[in-house]
C-alpha cells in the first residue's frame, strides 16, 4: 500500500480517501479481521456487546500508535483525510438486519425467493451487494413480509438511507438515526463497526454523503468478478489456476 501511495504522489496531493473499511485499516495501519478496537478514532470495544446499546461516548484515541490498541505500524495517511463509506455502512445496516431476521418468518423466505442466486447460508449471513439492496427498497412485497418489529426497523433504515446517508441530510437527522439504534435494538441486530461510526462519530460524516461515495470503486470490483467468471470459462479450471499462479509470481518479482 505504501509503494502505491507512493506511485500516485499522495504526498504531493494529500486527497480525502473514501473506501472500504479494509482499505482504511491498511492506510492507518490498523489491524485487519475481527479485532477488538476496529475504530480509528476512538477506544470502541467490539466485544462488549452488552454495551454497545448503552454507551455512547467512548474513550478518544491519543494518535495511532504501532503496537497498542490494534495499531501493527505508523498511517500512511493522516487520519482526518479519511471519509467514512457511506455505501459500505449501508450494506453493513443490511447485514446486520438480515442477520436479525426471523429466519423461519415470512421476510426471510422472501429474501430467498427474491434472491435466488444467493445461497440459504449468505443470506443467514447478510451478504448483499449495493443492487440487490436497492432493488429489496423499492420492492413493497418485501415491507409486507416483515412483522411489525423487522418492518419497523427496516423503515428506520430506508429512512437513514434517505434523510442522511444519501443526497440529503434531514435537519432531523439525528433523531432519525437514534430510532434506526432503538429499532434495531428492539429487532436483536447486533451492532457493528460500522453502526458504531452512525452512533457515536456522527459529526464525522460530510454534511452531504452524496458528494462522496466509493459506489465506483463497488462498481469497478463487481465488473472484476464478472471478467473473471468470464475467463474461468474461457480457460477452464486449471488454466484459471495456472493464470492466478504466474500472475502471482509476476506480481511477487515486481
Amino acid at each position: 500500500m505504501e509503494r502505491l501511495l507512493s506511485a500516485l504522489k499522495y504526498k504531493e496531493h494529500k486527497w480525502l480517501i473514501c473506501g472500504d473499511l479494509k482499505v482504511v485499516g491498511l492506510v492507518l495501519g490498523l489491524q485487519g479481521g475481527y479485532t477488538k478496537y476496529p475504530c480509528f478514532m476512538c477506544l470502541w470495544d467490539s466485544r462488549t456487546d452488552d454495551q454497545h446499546y448503552v454507551q455512547l461516548e467512548w474513550p478518544s484515541r491519543q494518535g495511532l500508535k504501532p503496537g497498542s490498541y490494534n495499531v501493527l505500524s505508523h498511517p500512511l495517511v493522516e487520519p482526518h483525510k479519511i471519509l467514512l463509506p457511506p455505501l459500505h455502512i449501508k450494506l453493513g445496516l443490511m447485514k446486520n438486519f438480515a442477520k436479525a431476521l426471523d429466519k423461519e418468518g415470512e421476510g426471510f423466505t422472501f429474501l430467498h425467493q427474491k434472491c435466488p442466486r444467493i445461497s440459504r447460508e449468505k443470506l443467514k449471513a447478510g451478504i448483499f451487494d449495493g443492487p440487490q439492496k436497492k432493488e429489496l427498497m423499492k420492492d413493497a412485497r418485501f415491507d409486507a413480509a416483515l412483522n411489525p418489529i423487522e418492518l419497523s426497523a427496516w423503515l428506520c433504515f430506508k429512512s437513514v438511507i434517505g434523510n442522511f446517508l444519501g443526497n440529503h441530510r434531514s435537519p432531523k437527522y439525528e433523531k432519525t438515526v437514534d430510532e434506526l439504534m432503538e429499532r434495531f435494538h428492539q429487532l436483536g441486530a447486533r451492532t457493528s463497526v460500522k453502526m458504531h461510526f452512525l452512533r457515536s462519530h456522527l459529526d464525522y460524516f460530510p454534511n452531504n454523503c452524496g458528494d462522496f461515495s466509493e459506489e465506483q470503486g463497488e462498481r469497478f470490483h463487481k465488473d472484476i468478478r464478472v471478467m473473471e467468471e468470464r475467463k474461468k470459462v474461457i480457460l477452464g479450471e486449471d488454466g484459471w489456476k495456472s493464470l492466478v499462479r504466474d500472475t502471482s509470481v509476476l506480481m511477487s518479482v515486481v
